[in-house]
């Protein structure tokens, strides 16, 4: 019988994490020459708590925030997502169980400010959230992007 990890479980094992990698091979035909920091998964989960009421970030700020921290030339966008969902289920996981003071992950957009699908509650509950807290939002296609989301954006 498998046991599966809580998502706060997977939140809190770095697996060897943060690292700093050289850019090679394949990964140079994306992402260029240099570094790529690949960050463990609290670190991503600290910049997310550090968003606050009307204020957004999107997954690109996560990653520049990496690699700033870690003198890399980028934060590995795979990994600052993969960490961002969990982070954001493992809040969900915390609100289920009572906690109120959880990481906002709400606030937490795709690059190009459309919801994330992925995070507990789906497109709604986001979106719920963000216009509890002021935010507008609009529906283009079959996505949902924050109105203006960049005025919102916080520098970390």
């Amino acid at each position: 019988m498998v046991i599966r990890k809580s998502w706060s479980e997977k939140l809190k094992d770095s697996k060897g994490l943060p690292k700093v990698v050289k850019i090679t091979g394949k990964m140079s035909k994306r992402w260029g020459t240099g570094t790529v920091a690949i960050p463990a998964p609290m670190e991503v989960n600290k910049i997310m708590k550090k968003v606050s009421t009307g204020k957004l970030i999107t997954i690109n700020e996560i990653r520049k925030a990496i690699a700033k921290k870690h003198k890399a030339t980028i934060g590995c966008p795979i990994t600052c997502g993969i960490f961002a969902w969990i982070a954001a289920n493992a809040a969900g996981e915390e609100r289920k169980n009572g906690k109120k003071n959880i990481t906002p992950y709400w606030r937490t957009l795709k690059s190009d400010g459309t919801l994330n699908e992925k995070y507990p509650g789906g497109l709604q509950g986001q979106k719920k959230f963000l216009e509890k807290e002021g935010q507008k939002v609009i529906k283009k296609g079959k996505k949902y992007i924050v109105a203006d989301y960049q005025k919102y954006l916080v520098k970390i």
